[in-house]
């Protein structure tokens, strides 16, 4: 995982952007970001990406303005690879913003066909979100804005909302979170579909249990909010990494009593 930028001022500053000033990638800017596609890696899956110029490919959005280029993933439907996609883009999508780059995740409202021939799909390869990538303008699109508002894109949950302590029965606040305290607080501003927020963490036993409160039916293509668990999953892993604790993600179910329509995903423990 790359530390070329500040973690914690990355995550905090990248906002989603969907309008943009109409130029090309710098030479310099394509070339560093093209070489981070190549070597970015995750703990779950294979994911390969590539970056798409829309002149040549024909590849647009109903909900984009004034993009020049996309970039896009795609994978082969094995196990937890909902949840490499979203780690391995959200990683992305960070370095983009370490540039003064703009990115959104868009799963669907894209020229799919057109995308899906880009990146030369093979049998039974899927591409499950791309994003628009370019310098953003200097103001938003009304349309823009009025999305933002719509979906409430700045809002987040409370800490303990989404964080508990041994069990779903009891909230975790920051101040009791200890080491992962900061992690999880960059797992609360992690971006998702329709600002769902669909991860939760439970602490139990000095190991950290994340799992998906699912709200969004699963399509042919996936499940778009283990995408979502899986950006949590890197904001959490990157920043554990940035404070020198880093550790390994584990499938190790605690068999903890879930809510209704929560499932395990992953765990953490420190090495």
């Amino acid at each position: 995982m790359s530390r070329e930028y500040p973690v914690r001022a990355t995550i905090k500053s990248r906002k989603s952007v969907r309008t943009f000033d109409g130029k090309e990638l710098t030479a310099d800017d394509r070339e560093k970001f093209e070489n981070h596609l190549e070597n970015i890696t995750n703990p779950f899956a294979p994911v390969e990406f590539r970056l798409l110029d829309c002149d040549k490919y024909g590849i647009d959005s109903s909900v984009i303005t004034g993009e020049r280029a996309y970039f896009a993933a795609k994978v082969k439907p094995v196990k937890n690879y909902e949840i490499a996609v979203g780690y391995s883009f959200e990683e992305a999508c960070l370095y983009a913003r370490s540039l003064r780059l703009g990115t959104v995740m868009l799963a669907a409202t894209f020229s799919r066909d057109k995308a899906e021939a880009a990146m030369e799909l093979k049998e039974k390869e899927v591409l499950p979100v791309v994003s628009p990538i370019g310098y953003p303008a200097k103001k938003r699109s009304l349309r823009e804005t009025v999305m933002r508002k719509t979906l409430g894109a700045d809002d987040r949950k409370d800490f303990d909302d989404l964080f508990f302590k041994d069990s779903f029965k009891n909230g975790l606040e920051k101040e009791d979170a200890g080491i992962y305290g900061e992690a999880l607080e960059m797992v609360r501003w992690a971006p998702s579909a329709a600002n769902k927020q669909p991860w939760r963490v439970v602490i139990k036993d000095d190991m950290v249990h994340f799992y998906e409160k699912q709200s969004i039916r699963e399509n042919m293509r996936g499940d778009v909010q283990k995408l979502d668990v899986g950006i949590a999953l890197c904001h959490f892993d990157l920043m554990m990494e940035s404070s020198e604790k880093k550790g390994r993600f584990v499938f190790e179910d605690p068999g903890i009593e879930t809510p209704d329509n929560t499932s395990y995903i992953v765990s953490y423990k420190i090495e």
